[in-house]
């Protein structure tokens, strides 16, 4: 049996899925980036008139998804502390990975999940990071 969420304060999900699914006492986010709610605007990232990159904040956006998590642990009856699992996408591991490695140790000094990162090509919207957390309940 499980149990789907959608927080009120985080961003819309772009496509046909719910920000969290509970199973058990587990609780999975769908993929979280740096949006927010109710906007198109994306905190650090600046586009062109076709909606193309220009430029990026990697620390804005990262400090954008951290929060949008929070918002979602929190709809969803869990919370930041009880993350364990959290998977990292960034579009340029090279530039951006000591600024947000520094901003993670920031946010999870005492709370340590597991971490994988990644870089990939691109992400479905023009952000430069998004996380796929999972969390106990």
């Amino acid at each position: 049996m499980s149990e789907k969420f959608n927080s009120q304060k985080a961003p819309e999900p772009v496509g046909l899925y719910p920000h969290a699914r509970k199973v058990g006492e587990l609780l999975f986010l769908s993929g979280v980036g740096p949006r927010e709610r109710g906007t198109k605007i994306i905190p650090g990232v600046t586009l062109d008139e076709a909606g193309k990159i220009i430029d990026y904040d990697i620390e804005t956006q990262c400090r954008s998804v951290f929060n949008n998590v929070k918002l979602i642990l929190e709809a969803s009856g869990s919370s930041w502390d009880q993350l364990v699992d959290v998977t990292v996408f960034l579009t340029n591991m090279k530039d951006d990975f000591a600024t947000y490695n520094k901003i993670y140790a920031e946010y999870f000094k005492d709370n340590q999940p597991c971490r994988t990162t990644v870089e990939i090509n691109c992400l479905p919207t023009p952000i430069a990071i998004e996380l796929k957390c999972t969390a106990t309940v």
